[in-house]
């Protein structure tokens, strides 16, 4: 048996959408209603005059190839290995769990947008780098965000301790922009904060066997517009706190995950698995970010 516990869970990359992009440099457009106006009136028989509202704002971010290459030489493959019938399909089904986890890894980032050229590699920007609506950093903090067809990083400002009174006021200001956030991807340092916050319920209570639990974690925030799952992510920012509409994200594909033969150049099979796309923030005021937490 061969036994390994690295871990392969990516709730960011498993909650959000999938869609597809037609080009290197994928578009969409996002827009907004004009603010709800209580004195909405008009006189009887009165001319009608036409009314501005906003345009449409078109943003984008870059595709970015995952790639993994395998190489098993033919003395590994003749050999009779313990705990699996084929030495390079074996590594070949690692490589694809670590690929997941690299794209876990850039998603929930802090990471800028790069276009590709024929000596640099095409970056797709990060969810920490898109949101700039309803963020709260700290002192000397400054946002990255959407601009001239770029997604430019975040600067890190000073950090200070994650509070219920940021994750209140984070959670409204996405809710008050129309998002409806239900997830809080943080690290698990983070999530045992959270886990303090006043607002939970005792720490103690009986079980049905007259045991006493103690009860030292939270997986909800019940705030005042619904439920917030606290949910840890062993690849995010250790030192932010990620509130999320996942219908607001998407991961846009140009090529698909595959898997490729590559040119035997001496006594070895290699293979390269690959997938080229980019995280899509259809909307980043929907969401909301608290960075630079200790």
């Amino acid at each position: 048996m061969i036994y390994d516990i690295s871990p392969t869970d990516t709730p960011f990359v498993s909650s959000i959408g999938r869609g597809k992009a037609e080009a290197t440099y994928t578009e969409w457009q996002t827009d907004t209603l004009v603010a709800a106006n209580h004195d909405n009136k008009t006189i009887q028989g009165d001319d009608l005059a036409n009314e501005s509202r906003p345009a449409t704002t078109r943003v984008g971010t870059h595709t970015q190839i995952f790639k993994k290459v395998i190489g098993t030489s033919t003395t590994a493959q003749a050999v009779k290995q313990a705990g699996r019938a084929n030495e390079h399909s074996y590594q070949v089904a690692k490589a694809g769990k670590e690929m997941k986890r690299d794209m876990e890894k850039r998603f929930t980032g802090n990471y800028a947008s790069v276009a590709a050229t024929a000596s640099v590699a095409g970056e797709t920007a990060g969810a920490l780098a898109w949101i700039t609506t309803n963020d709260s950093r700290g002192a000397g903090g400054a946002d990255g965000g959407f601009s001239a067809g770029i997604v430019a990083a975040a600067t890190n400002g000073t950090q200070r301790a994650f509070t219920e009174t940021l994750l209140k006021a984070a959670v409204s200001a996405a809710w008050n922009a129309g998002g409806d956030p239900t997830m809080a991807i943080m690290s698990l340092t983070q999530k045992q904060t959270a886990a303090g916050f006043a607002g939970l319920a005792d720490a103690r209570r009986e079980t049905g066997d007259k045991k006493l639990k103690i009860i030292a974690g939270a997986d909800v925030y019940v705030s005042d517009v619904g439920e917030i799952r606290l949910v840890p992510d062993r690849f995010c920012s250790t030192r932010d706190a990620l509130i999320v509409d996942p219908e607001l994200w998407e991961i846009a594909t140009l090529d698909p995950m595959q898997r490729r033969a590559l040119a035997v150049t001496g006594l070895a099979d290699r293979t390269a698995l690959y997938t080229e796309c980019a995280l899509k923030s259809l909307n980043e005021s929907g969401n909301a970010l608290i960075a630079d937490l200790t």
